[in-house]
């Protein structure tokens, strides 16, 4: 981006602030509830990464401890970066089967908010580049890259630092008047723009994602042991799911929305209003054997576009039969667990064998 920097010491900062507001305003006609920006100092985030990626709470997750500094000194990753536009878009779909009531039915599938619609990457990815494009057309070409949880990125800092919200002791980011049922997205770029205020914490003595976790993943407020969180353990994790975690997962197939549920901020949440954020193929409230008894092909066609189809088959089957054996004994669970048995990886297997025991305790 160095080649645009030069051309903006001659704007001042009226001028700077004018487009900043302009930026926001446009934002927001594209969908977004807000826009915020920051520099690229964050030396505080850098410190706790490395405190926490020392103490191997990402598990498996090799890339968090990947390219270097890039990931917390952003004009590094791109060269010329002198502000990070974070904006923020509302996902929870209205008219939906209520999370609580699918949580406490076992033989249901629960499936995180986020992910029942279109992969939010592409979405809020579009939307960031028409945004980007908005501003080139209005003052020329400029430096940029837009970024949706694509690249080394320290997104939740970055909106705190922005103003956006804070991050809670749940480790997601959250607004005062819009809780956390939002996605993020950033723009990069070398525009000089002023930078807004940080956010505050306001979540003063409160416990209640620590005390709600199932399987104390909150080792402590504001710190998540990926390895003990059933997001982790669900998306994320490739091999087998450890034994004593699996009881704890109830029928959460992919993701775990719980501490965000028992939120009090998550009641000034609004519904969005991205028609590609709502349910699809009713996975808002289906049961466990109907997403088990789905093929390969099945799967792939019900799942395109959107973020749960980046598992893959085979921990789809892993997660469920988890489910399965969780669920209150059935005699049409085992049937369907005895007959995929053989139709599956040795991963896959270990899972449905552990379940079918669950099933005849």
């Amino acid at each position: 981006m160095d080649k645009f920097q030069n051309q903006f010491k001659a704007v001042n900062s009226r001028q700077l602030a004018d487009l900043a507001q302009q930026i926001k305003k446009w934002g927001q006609e594209l969908g977004f509830q807000q826009l915020a920006i920051t520099d690229t100092q964050l030396e505080a985030a850098e410190a706790t990464l490395l405190d926490w990626l020392q103490q191997g709470c990402h598990g498996d997750m090799a890339w968090m401890a990947q390219h270097g500094n890039k990931r917390t000194r952003p004009d590094k990753l791109i060269e010329g970066t002198h502000r990070i536009i974070s904006a923020r878009m509302d996902y929870w779909p209205p008219d939906i089967a209520q999370a609580e009531e699918i949580l406490a039915e076992s033989a249901k599938a629960y499936i995180s908010r986020y992910a029942l619609g279109r992969d939010y990457h592409k979405v809020l990815r579009k939307r960031l580049q028409q945004l980007s494009s908005k501003i080139e057309d209005a003052i020329g070409p400029f430096g940029y890259r837009v970024f949706v949880d694509s690249a080394p990125v320290m997104e939740k800092p970055i909106a705190e630092k922005a103003g956006l919200g804070w991050i809670g002791k749940h480790s997601n980011l959250l607004n005062k008047d819009a809780g956390s049922w939002f996605f993020l997205g950033e723009i990069y770029t070398d525009l000089p723009l002023p930078v807004d205020t940080p956010a505050e914490k306001h979540c003063g003595t409160c416990r209640a994602c620590i005390n709600s976790c199932p399987t104390r993943a909150i080792t402590k407020p504001y710190t998540v042991d990926a390895r003990l969180c059933i997001s982790y353990l669900t998306i994320e994790l490739k091999t087998a799911i450890p034994e004593n975690l699996r009881p704890l997962l109830g029928n959460r197939i992919y993701g775990c929305d719980d501490c965000q549920l028992v939120c009090p901020f998550n009641r000034f949440a609004s519904e969005t209003k991205e028609n590609d954020f709502f349910p699809r193929h009713q996975l808002d409230d289906i049961t466990l054997l109907q997403l088990f008894n789905w093929d390969e092909k099945t799967f792939l066609n019900k799942t395109e576009g959107t973020a749960i189809r980046r598992i893959g088959y085979e921990r789809w089957l892993r997660n469920i039969a988890v489910a399965l054996g969780n669920a209150n004994k059935d005699a049409a669970i085992v049937a369907a667990l005895k007959a995929k048995r053989e139709q599956v990886s040795d991963m896959v297997r270990e899972h449905i064998d552990w379940a079918l025991q669950q099933q005849a305790c």
